[in-house]
């Protein structure tokens, strides 16, 4: 314990150097308008000029379904804390159909036709307004955009068919692609917990409504709800479009490929600051994919990515040096705030600052450090194969042997995501910390296949994808399976006793076994069929010490983020009956022709 005189020592000069609150109407003058778009609708907007301006200004601007009203109070002292410091001019607004805006709210709205002048997106009502801004304030005709999550999407549509003032733009844990592996889908299965509680959330009225459970533990809710087709019957009825849209829309089909931006990734239009969280509960899909399609066509280096060690939004305020009872060894969350983010919008609003920056930099969980890399995945990084064995252990090295492991998945009795009682997805605290939760509360249930590595004798630090490549059979005719890659840490861990033994995830994800022959083209299981299923389980930047162990989770529900698979085919299962729910037996081979594997991209030794 250190001396009492030292530890005042250490803490003066932190005190010294605390920043004044900034105070919106006294920092700022605050106008508010209703901004006209061209089809005649009129958007909510407010305007904060600062009172001290020296000359003409960028302007940083917001757009928003959550309600602009709230936020200056908070977000000048957070997420727009340094960008405030270095004076810009800060513009926020209702996007149409929320809160104070007019016209009709459309979840993810789809990119208009280019050939209907009359046509509107979330890009002509962004071009409408800078338009307006660039004649009503005092600018230097230069606008940044950012955001989180539908924040970030908005940035991203505005980006991909940009107003000529847009000068750099940071889409910040923004989806991609609804169906594939964001908000409401993952790789075909449906994301029950959170699309439930979003769509009440943002259909119910113009503003922010949560549902109201009537017990605690949301876990034994969805379970006593049963089939998804009860929902209508005895919640939303015909109520909620988005919902409708769920029921009506199964498959990836058309309606879903439209709202996609991953199709519309053809060029970098202006400079891109790509941001996601490795814990990020709701959108980590969505911005690596962006940087990824981006990256493809960016022969000006125009397109950057940073990857931190935050939940959904993470970086936008307080220190970011922990999550959890995981630490991070640094304060994360403000060093992207003040040596990242603002330095990006000065360089491209204000010529000032750094002209380079790194291509990718990613901070290395396990080790605790950032990283740059001239380019990602680093070309260095070599694919290793991770197989099942036997017994429930893991090795680099194939099995002798060809075998299976097996296991009896019940719908009544799903595995849980995170430790219950699993609370409501807003507002709590375990939402938005259930990605760094100990995974031991799932090991050694009889449904679930556990498979792990000896204690390594060297790191392996993981930079790139990661992919699981399972032989699986099922006793239905449908089937889900969810791989997740865990850091088991060692029973002897000194560091932090408390997290002796911990199981860190790494990374999981669900796959519904109708789409394994594409995601628009769904089909029955033949039961008792071997086939292959290949998992995405996205990239990583994770160094399991020397000493921890690798573990695999193979389980078939993961519940209730994930809706329950029937086990038996359905053609939709949004309409599917409670007496559809079969038992079955689950089968995962290891070896021979069958092999069943991790692939990792692995960092070379040093």
């Amino acid at each position: 314990m250190r001396p009492l005189a030292l530890l005042l020592l250490l803490l003066l000069p932190a005190a010294a150097v605390a920043q004044e609150a900034i105070k919106p109407d006294a920092h700022f003058t605050r106008t508010a308008e209703m901004v006209p778009m061209r089809d005649g609708v009129k958007l909510y907007t407010l305007v904060f000029t600062p009172k001290k301006a020296a000359g003409p200004l960028p302007i940083i601007f917001l757009r928003t379904p959550y309600g602009i009203d709230s936020r200056p109070a908070w977000i000048f002292d957070s997420y727009f804390r340094e960008l405030a410091d270095d004076g810009y001019i800060f513009a926020f607004q209702d996007i149409r159909g929320r809160f104070n805006s007019g016209g009709k709210f459309v979840m993810t709205r789809p990119a208009r036709d280019p050939k209907d002048p009359k046509a509107v997106d979330e890009a002509s009502d962004t071009a409408d307004t800078i338009d307006w801004m660039l004649k009503n304030t005092e600018s230097n005709g230069r606008v940044g955009m950012l955001g989180v999550s539908y924040d970030g999407w908005l940035t991203a549509a505005a980006m991909l068919d940009p107003h000529p003032a847009l000068k750099a733009v940071s889409p910040q844990a923004s989806p991609a692609d609804m169906f594939l592996g964001d908000d409401f889908h993952h790789h075909g299965a449906f994301r029950l917990s959170y699309g439930f509680e979003y769509v009440a959330m943002m259909e119910t009225d113009k503003t922010n409504s949560n549902f109201r459970f009537d017990r605690k533990d949301t876990f034994d809710w969805y379970l006593r709800l049963g089939a998804l087709s009860n929902v209508k019957a005895r919640h939303f009825g015909d109520r909620l479009p988005t919902w409708n849209d769920f029921v009506a829309h199964p498959n990836y089909d058309d309606f879903w490929k439209k709202q996609s931006l991953e199709p519309r990734l053809t060029r970098v239009t202006v400079p891109t600051l790509n941001v996601a969280g490795w814990f990020d509960q709701e959108d980590f899909r969505g911005p690596l994919k962006i940087y990824e399609g981006l990256e493809k066509h960016d022969a000006g280096g125009n397109n950057f990515l940073v990857v931190g060690p935050w939940n959904h939004g993470g970086w936008g305020s307080g220190p970011g040096d922990k999550l959890g009872k995981i630490a991070f060894d640094s304060a994360t969350g403000k060093h992207f705030r003040k040596d990242v983010q603002a330095p990006f919008f000065a360089r491209h609003l204000k010529d000032r600052g750094p002209k380079e920056r790194p291509e990718a930099l990613m901070f290395q969980t396990g080790s605790n450090k950032w990283v740059p890399h001239a380019a990602w995945p680093p070309k260095d990084a070599a694919t290793q194969r991770l197989y099942l064995h036997a017994g429930g252990r893991m090795s680099f090295d194939p099995p002798a042997a060809a075998g299976h492991d097996e296991y009896l998945s019940d719908p009544a009795n799903p595995v849980p995501y995170r430790p219950r009682p699993v609370t409501a997805t807003y507002p709590g605290r375990e939402w938005k910390e259930w990605m760094v939760e100990d995974q031991r509360f799932t090991h050694h249930r009889p449904d679930v296949l556990s498979y792990e590595t000896d204690p390594l004798t060297d790191d392996v630090t993981l930079a790139g994808s990661i992919t699981a490549k399972l032989f699986a059979a099922t006793s239905g005719t449908d089937s889900d399976w969810i791989v997740r890659l865990i850091d088991v840490f060692p029973e002897d861990y000194p560091d932090d006793p408390t997290l002796a033994g911990f199981q860190m995830l790494v990374s999981g994800e669900p796959f519904r076994g109708r789409f394994r022959k594409g995601f628009d083209k769904p089909e029955p299981i033949e039961a008792g069929k071997v086939e292959p299923y290949t998992i995405d389980l996205n990239w990583s930047h994770h160094c399991f010490r020397k000493g921890h162990r690798i573990m695999v989770q193979v389980s078939s529900s993961w519940f209730p983020l994930y809706d329950r698979n029937p086990q038996k085919y359905v053609p939709n299962i949004f309409e599917a009956k409670d007496s559809d729910f079969v038992k079955a037996t689950q089968q995962v081979h290891r070896g021979g022709k069958t092999a069943s594997c991790v692939e990792l991209q692995v960092l070379p030794k040093k």
